[in-house]
């Protein structure tokens, strides 16, 4: 049984409210499961405006000129719960990080070391058991806390860090020497240093990152502080990823109905214009960027006729990547589809029908649509790295696997791997063998959240020793 803990959750991004990757969905599905499991959770993150919320109360904190005012927002949210909303100059915006072009706000390290200053203000004040912190955004709090409580900080994407100018070193705290970085401020390496533990969103980034080709130049620090640094798969929110209860679904099935989802197909053939045949269909529910490797898949989509398969993808992003899906779309209708931007409810179809999920990742923390296209039943094609890893053995290669992996992020590899999913797929039963093995599998949060909780706990046990 838990002792009653309370934990400072500091994020940038909590879904729904404000979501831009996966961060959001981490920080609301981790937070809600740790307050099922007993933790007093205080969830806070920036207020950007147009955040109601139910028997509000306000604090004002102690901040130096640079970082203030700042003021606490405190009260109920319909979506989370109990949430704790912090203002401060310019946090207030129409999105986190980015202008109405696209491009990042001018100010977006100001408003974040403000934001990290408040969040030591808060902790400073109300002396929580546990603080943590989640990436960049909120790593330079560790600069101005003085003999706070314990701290954690997960590294939900190492590729992003914040760097700054270098005169951020003369304000944004006393422990300013452990973020300057080449001449610069990084806030991220300064709270590696200092943090008593660093979480990675899967064991296996956390291996990757103290590499030179996963590190993004941190490896070093992160392998210095290897003893600090651990593991714990994300999971998924297996309440609204149901396929027995989604409302968006034109079938709901269960794993030992898990033929319904030929419904779901049909519908989905007919959406993207597709033929009525046995042909597989795979689907890409993505942001068109390098980390998502989607131009590795370009030189394929001319093939999918001869490997057979069709493709769907739903993703916006890249300008340049968008124009020639396009294209490849209209040359090539019969077996590829593409929909630039992002569909809620379109993309709950995509994982309800498809037979097959592609995700050809260049580095991927943990992932997330994976686990959310197994929970579905569709069967997932990755590469080998990061959560992927971790989450999908390849069915070739052990009795229990759930999917097929590519060995190295290549057009060449994935094609391999595509041709390996086609053959053990294109046979019923041994497409629907692996089906309900994966959907049998517990995707939610609740293992991850024991983890945290039992990282807590040490932590503490530790502070009193």
């Amino acid at each position: 049984m838990l002792v009653s803990m309370r934990v400072l959750f500091a994020t940038a991004e909590l879904s729904p409210i404000a979501a831009v990757g996966g961060l959001a969905a981490a920080a609301a599905g981790l937070g809600i499961e740790l307050r099922r499991a007993g933790v007093d959770v205080d969830l806070v993150m920036p207020d950007y405006g147009g955040i109601s919320l139910v028997d509000e109360v306000s604090i004002e904190l102690d901040v130096p000129d640079w970082a203030g005012p700042a003021v606490v927002r405190r009260g109920h949210h319909v979506d989370v719960g109990a949430l704790t909303l912090i203002s401060a100059p310019g946090l207030a915006r129409s999105h986190p990080y980015l202008q109405p072009d696209g491009s990042g706000w001018d100010d977006n390290s100001e408003r974040f070391f403000r934001f990290g200053r408040a969040i030591a203000a808060l902790a400073e004040l109300e002396r929580p058991d546990v603080l943590h912190l989640n990436d960049w955004h909120t790593g330079s709090a560790l600069a101005a806390l003085v003999d706070g409580p314990p701290t954690v900080v997960s590294i939900h994407n190492l590729a992003y860090q914040g760097i700054a100018d270098g005169s951020w070193l003369d304000l944004i705290g006393p422990h300013a020497d452990h973020f300057e970085w080449w001449g610069g401020t990084n806030p991220l390496s300064g709270a590696l240093a200092l943090a008593d533990r660093i979480v990675a969103v899967s064991p296996r980034y956390a291996s990757e990152i103290r590499t030179p080709q996963g590190g993004f130049g941190l490896d070093g620090p992160l392998s210095e502080r290897a003893d600090a640094l651990l593991g714990i798969l994300n999971g998924i929110d297996t309440d609204v990823w149901n396929p027995a209860t989604d409302a968006h679904l034109p079938a709901n099935f269960r794993p030992a109905s898990v033929a319904a989802k030929a419904t779901n197909r049909l519908a989905l053939l007919e959406r993207f214009g597709f033929d009525d045949d046995p042909t597989l269909l795979a689907t890409v529910v993505t942001r068109l960027t390098e980390q998502k490797g989607i131009d590795l898949l370009v030189p394929l989509i001319p093939l999918l006729e001869q490997i057979p398969l069709r493709l769907g993808l739903l993703g916006s992003g890249d300008a340049v990547l968008a124009a020639q899906l396009r294209r490849l779309a209209d040359q090539y209708p019969h077996h590829f589809a593409f929909v630039e931007g992002y569909d809620e409810s379109l993309s709950h179809q995509m994982f309800g029908g498809a037979d097959m999920f592609l995700m050809p990742s260049r580095f991927e923390p943990c992932g997330l649509t994976q686990m959310q296209a197994m929970r579905y039943g569709t069967v997932p094609v990755v590469t080998a790295v990061g959560g992927l890893v971790d989450t999908v053995p390849d069915a070739d290669e052990h009795d229990d696997g759930l999917g097929f992996v590519a060995k190295e992020a290549t057009p060449e590899h994935l094609l391999a791997a595509l041709f390996r999913a086609t053959r053990r797929l294109s046979t019923k039963t041994r497409r629907t063998e692996i089906q309900k093995r994966m959907m049998n599998v517990d995707w939610s949060w609740v293992r991850p959240a024991q983890r945290y909780a039992e990282l807590y706990r040490e932590l503490l046990d530790g502070a009193k020793a």
